[in-house]
């Protein structure tokens, strides 16, 4: 393909270029590039973000493509030579030896042909130089295929790969880290909260269940997502009709990446459907946006309990990791928990910016693939790696300032509650408020107010028992 090298001194240094051309004429390309024509044209094009597709969505694409190659070959559609030669290209791209030469901006071409057609130039270089055999981008690298099916399937490959390798690995291991630090605090009780004023008390371990709860219910719907995301639309080609693929194509595709990615897909029964609509995708997104509403929930009652130390809640210490203030000396903030935070704000972006690419389309076309691809890899990224610094920077490691929650919880005047069975409504409102305003301990005044012994008092207002619900003493008796 190539027919000559000639130098440029662009601001005095020396870049070698080479010709290339594609059915559009003649170009330049840089000498050591393994791109051709169609990339370097979108290279030109495109000058927006200056972020690639990520490594995931590369990799995805080198298996497609590796995929591809074995199953024209095993059809008979592709010498056996050069099957064999675009299938090692193409691992090797999937292993991430060439990802520099996959420069294409993800604001590009709404299908994604720029990076489809980057990864068969890329392909057909290195196969052709492996195996000394002619190899040509589209007829060989691409046989049976088109972007508007190769995108949506990778897209597909790479969100699957990433929740099952990276994000439910990471969900997994902070709940355990959650379930873990709950187990070994036991029934130390605190003061519960809602509309972030006192109510009734409940142990940690049941403050840290929710969390877990929260998580497993996550993890719960995101594996549900994925059985509808493995569903590839490869096959499809053009526009869902299989134009130039071989019926069996599809098929045989999914099996052959199932084996290749070591994870289960399938081929779609309605090849127009993945073509045109990424429902799937969105959904997935959807699922993360709601793990990242539960991260952040999460984030900031670690941030609440560790306020202070003097001025806040200060029930609990998260690990001390860096200093807080450039101005304050001894200063130090909840850092992990605000990362977290961000993260997920990140993350419910996304989720907006791929519902609305979701959408972005006609017909029987998807014209916004890139951004959905990036967008959602970044989400499932930023997931992971928040879930597991959450795990092993703060919950794993955060201490409980007993004496601080022990002195909240006596003096916590909705303890009264319990004796609403027992004396009635106003009664028990009266003493949380005299306990308030006087700034003492809800059984002293029960004592003078009710009459009864402390020792009846002390039990219906002991807050580990009331940790455990139920109706307590004298119910049904007002008094």
């Amino acid at each position: 393909m190539a027919t000559k090298v000639i130098s440029r001194k662009p601001r005095g240094a020396v870049t070698a270029f080479r010709t290339e051309h594609d059915s559009m004429g003649e170009l330049q390309v840089p000498a050591d590039a393994l791109w051709g024509a169609q990339t370097q044209r979108a290279v030109q094009n495109f000058p927006v973000s200056g972020a690639p597709l990520p490594r995931e969505f590369i990799r995805a694409l080198g298996l497609v493509k590796a995929a591809a190659a074995q199953v024209n070959g095993d059809l008979g559609l592709l010498g056996t030579g050069a099957a064999a030669a675009i299938r090692k290209a193409a691992l090797a791209v999937a292993e991430g030896a060439h990802d520099t030469h996959f420069p294409v901006d993800v604001f590009q071409t709404g299908s994604g042909t720029s990076s489809n057609m980057n990864a068969n130039e890329v392909i057909a270089t290195l196969a052709a130089r492996a195996g000394k055999v002619r190899i040509h981008p589209n007829d060989h690298v691409n046989l049976g295929q088109s972007s508007n099916d190769v995108i949506p399937t990778a897209i597909r490959v790479s969100a699957q790969l990433a929740v099952v390798e990276g994000l439910l690995p990471a969900l997994k291991h902070l709940r355990k880290t959650i379930d873990r630090r709950a187990r070994a605090l036991g029934t130390l009780t605190k003061t519960g909260r809602t509309h972030l004023m006192d109510a009734m008390p409940l142990t940690f371990a049941q403050e840290f269940g929710a969390w877990s709860a929260q998580l497993e219910s996550a993890q719960g719907r995101i594996e549900d997502a994925i059985k509808r995301l493995r569903r590839l639309p490869i096959g499809g080609t053009a526009i869902g009709t299989g134009i130039n693929a071989d019926p069996r194509f599809g098929k045989a595709m999914a099996k052959a990446l199932s084996a290749l990615a070591g994870s289960k897909f399938e081929s779609a029964g309605n090849k127009f459907e993945g073509l045109a609509a990424q429902d799937d995708a969105v959904e997935l997104s959807g699922q993360l946006s709601v793990l990242a509403v539960a991260l952040m929930k999460i984030a900031n009652d670690l941030r609440w309990m560790n306020s202070g130390p003097l001025a806040g809640l200060g029930e609990i210490e998260l690990p001390a990791l860096q200093p807080g203030s450039s101005i304050m000396p001894g200063k130090v903030n909840p850092v992990i928990p605000e990362a977290v935070a961000m993260a997920c704000a990140q993350v419910m972006g996304h989720h907006t910016a791929i519902t609305v690419a979701g959408q972005s389309g006609n017909f029987q076309l998807n014209v916004m693939l890139p951004l959905i691809a990036y967008d959602l890899l970044d989400s499932i990224r930023l997931l992971g790696n928040a879930m597991r610094l959450l795990a092993d920077q703060a919950i794993a490691g955060l201490k409980v300032r007993e004496a601080k929650v022990r002195e909240a919880l006596d003096r916590n005047p909705i303890l009264v509650t319990a004796l609403n069975p027992v004396i009635g409504y106003e009664k028990a409102a009266a003493i949380a408020k005299q306990a308030y305003q006087q700034g003492r301990p809800v059984l002293d005044v029960a004592v003078e107010a009710t009459g009864m012994s402390e020792q009846r008092l002390r039990a219906l207002l002991d807050p580990t028992a009331l940790t455990k619900g139920g109706i307590r003493e004298g119910a049904g008796g007002g008094g």
